[in-house]
């Protein structure tokens, strides 16, 4: 269909567009459409009396019906939407919609399972559709980083024949007979790539966790980008690449959409100054002991409880102002096993947390296979990850990496729930739509 979407069009000119009927008033003498597509939105006007031929079309259209048309668009000081409007000599009825099902009476909202249920028709609001088009321009933006940086982009096996990583939390599938496993992770995969010398890769891809969680910030599926390259001197390289992708994303999303945000979500886009903070783990719990009096027992302090996280978004802004903060120094039972750990066995790795949750995992891995093996070994780890270890057997540099939630990332920016951040949300209570 050749047509003209509502941003592009042409003032005193005739333009053919097509989109969903946001609203109608279809009086005696004249109707009124508000027609929408995915660039904005546009008044058709139409005198019944010049075009009695298009009088049964307008008595079908109902609201959220697909049409097209073709007019005269012309500026108007009446008209408070965009200041302009159509005066068709057209209308094509594409798709007549029945009355929208999850419509709530004024003053209340409308449950999120009934919005999930009907999800494509829940994606047509202006919020949705804000929200969708700023985590494509997040992830392209960190892909166009990547590649400026000389990263290449690689797609890893969903289907695994062992369990990756502990073997906690994976879906079982029936393979030709044989037990297959979703992956969890293309954290080996990645690093199968570092032996193979492509030395900084990257990939956009789905991930699986069988874990019954129903928090604000998890699911069963989600998408999840990942890097990893070679050839680092220490963990720091890695958030260091880390601070500056997040930075040149954000910065391009309040370019782009910061003025729409504003108006649609009230969320002033914060793009971050560099370096981003970093704190060991043990200082973060000095800070939220002395400063607000949350305490832990000392049984807990080798990771970063989920309270303890919330409270770093209040730590870091009065620390430093800064809404992320690298938390360091978890202990190796809370670290996976490929993990490199310093000289006195703390794992070179982090957390990073922006507005009080975890958004990415990242490390310095081990290269060295006899340690490797050993960890894994210690791990209780043994023929399930046989195959990876071999990578190591054949000279791999030194590397690190680490995983961004993109759904995480945008449930964050725009405060909503991953049920709302996700195109198509999957938790242990559902498969549908």
């Amino acid at each position: 269909m050749v047509r003209t979407k509502i941003k592009d069009i042409k003032l005193g000119e005739v333009n053919h567009v097509a989109g969903f009927v946001e609203n109608i008033r279809n009086k005696k003498t004249m109707c009124f459409i508000v027609l929408r597509d995915i660039s904005g939105k546009l008044q058709i006007t139409i005198e019944k009396g010049k075009h009695p031929e298009m009088e049964e079309d307008l008595a079908r259209i109902t609201v959220d019906s697909v049409i097209e048309a073709t007019g005269l668009v012309q500026a108007s000081e009446y008209v408070k939407l965009n200041g302009m409007e159509m005066y068709p000599d057209t209308i094509k009825i594409d798709s007549i919609a029945e009355a929208n099902p999850i419509v709530a009476p004024v003053g209340e909202e409308t449950n999120i399972d009934t919005r999930l249920d009907y999800r494509w028709v829940d994606i047509r609001t202006d919020k949705n559709t804000l929200m969708f088009k700023v985590q494509s321009l997040f992830v392209n933006k960190m892909r166009e980083f990547l590649n400026i940086n000389e990263f290449t982009e690689i797609h890893t096996p969903k289907l695994i024949g062992a369990e990756s990583e502990s073997g906690a939390g994976v879906f079982k599938v029936d393979y030709f007979g044989r037990d297959a496993f979703l992956a969890q992770s293309p954290q080996f995969y990645k690093q199968m790539a570092m032996a193979a010398g492509l030395e900084r890769i990257y990939e956009v891809g789905p991930v699986f966790r069988a874990e019954k969680f129903a928090t604000r910030k998890h699911s069963t599926e989600f998408t999840s980008f990942d890097l990893e390259f070679a050839y680092i001197d220490s963990f720091k390289d890695v958030m260091h690449m880390e601070e500056e992708m997040i930075t040149y994303a954000l910065k391009a999303v309040k370019e782009t959409y910061g003025d729409e945000i504003k108006k649609v979500f009230d969320i002033d886009v914060v793009v971050p100054t560099l370096p981003f903070p970093v704190m060991d783990l043990q200082d973060v719990y000095k800070e939220l002991e002395s400063r607000y009096g949350y305490t832990v027992p000392e049984s807990e302090k080798g990771d970063l409880t989920t309270e303890g996280e919330r409270m770093v978004a209040k730590l870091s802004q009065d620390m430093f102002g800064h809404e992320f903060l690298f938390v360091t120094g978890y202990s190796k039972e809370n670290r996976a096993f490929y993990h490199m750990r310093d000289e006195h066995g703390v794992p070179c790795g982090y957390d990073l947390i922006w507005k009080g949750c975890e958004i990415t995992t990242g490390a310095q891995r081990e290269h060295r296979y006899d340690i490797l093996k050993a960890q894994a070994a210690e791990k209780g780890l043994g023929k399930d990850i046989e195959f990876y270890l071999q990578f190591f057997k054949y000279g791999v540099p030194p590397h690190g990496g680490f995983a961004i939630g993109v759904d995480r990332i945008t449930m964050l920016l725009f405060n909503v729930g991953i049920r709302e951040a996700e195109f198509i949300f999957r938790g242990p209570d559902r498969l549908n739509p």
